[in-house]
């Protein structure tokens, strides 16, 4: 194994926080030893619990937001579905098959800003269906929070919030002008404070270099952040970033091994745009990545959970519940 890539490993193992210095340089070393050395942390500081989640998209399209990637803007001409809430039988049916196959947590994610009054009543009305129904654990991603929100999705049940920064705070600017990097992070803030864990990450592949991924996982870790969800773009037509070629795999092994030196002991999940791979996405999961969003995604298609279980399972993954 490269003499740099062993150093670095063995001084993240005996509890040294990597700098950013140190990252750089593992740029630079054999990249079969990066991904072996990663897959080591996370056994060493996760174990092979692999950590499971899934998403219903409980507002679709008409956001108000500028971000160039997402196909939910209403500045953008996508073409896809759109709806205030969705209905809450099809939210059960979802639930239900979701706690089924043993998924950990859920969450209802929702286009926009911030939640209205109305849309906010009708995700406390399911969260309190889908907690009295199943046997997961709840998680929200509904843009800007503020205290009121944040308390009425707690005393809702959910104990997680999801608000991804996207990108580094350098490079924020170029992915969205409506919103700062600033307000993500004060939402994140917040969720903190009203007693919510956090999950947020960023999308692979819109320009940014690998020192912009870099500082992005360094941002993460000063928050405090042990959910991080690793989005690989899905170039979508009528959006900005519609022609952005895809990155390679290699490219995507050697980011997700990277957030695993600079964030050992968080849950590395691989979201959004990691069907592009194909086969190719389970090397993820032997490069540092211990978690993953199962099913299907927000206006993209994901693998079968079935399929994801008996992959991963084949890995030597484990998938028990955490304790409620």
């Amino acid at each position: 194994m490269d003499i740099t890539v062993q150093q670095i490993s063995d001084a993240v193992l005996a509890g040294t926080a990597i700098d950013r210095p140190a990252a750089l340089s593992l740029l630079t070393a054999d990249q079969q030893d990066l991904w072996q050395a990663a897959d080591a942390l996370r056994r060493h500081f996760m174990g092979d619990h692999f950590d499971l989640c899934s998403i219903i998209n409980a507002k679709s399209g008409n956001c108000t937001e500028n971000c160039r990637f997402c196909a939910q803007s209403a500045r953008h001409h996508t073409g896809i579905t759109t709806y205030q809430v969705i209905a809450e039988d099809e939210a059960m049916h979802q639930a239900l098959d979701n706690d089924h196959f043993g998924v950990h947590r859920l969450s209802l994610v929702t286009s926009g800003h911030h939640l209205s009054a109305d849309t906010l009543a009708a995700l406390t009305r399911l969260y309190r269906q889908m907690t009295g129904a199943t046997s997961m654990l709840f998680c929200a991603s509904a843009g800007f929070l503020d205290q009121h929100t944040a308390d009425t999705l707690y005393a809702a049940g959910v104990r997680r919030y999801h608000c991804n920064l996207e990108a580094s705070q350098n490079y924020f600017p170029e992915v969205c002008t409506t919103h700062t990097w600033e307000e993500k992070v004060q939402t994140l803030r917040l969720a903190q404070e009203t007693g919510m864990s956090l999950c947020s990450g960023g999308i692979l592949g819109m320009g940014e270099t690998m020192a912009d991924r870099i500082d992005m996982a360094f941002e993460l870790r000063d928050l405090g952040v042990k959910s991080i969800p690793i989005n690989i773009l899905t170039p979508i037509a009528g959006t900005p970033l519609a022609e952005l070629v895809p990155l390679s795999t290699e490219e995507v092994l050697t980011t997700v091994a990277l957030f695993r030196f600079i964030n050992p002991d968080a849950v590395i999940r691989m979201a959004g745009g990691r069907q592009q791979l194909g086969d190719d996405q389970y090397r993820c999961f032997a490069a540092g990545a211990n978690g993953a969003i199962v099913g299907n995604y927000l206006t993209t298609t994901g693998a079968g959970i079935a399929d994801d279980l008996h992959r991963l399972a084949a890995m030597g993954f484990t998938f028990e519940r955490p304790a409620l």
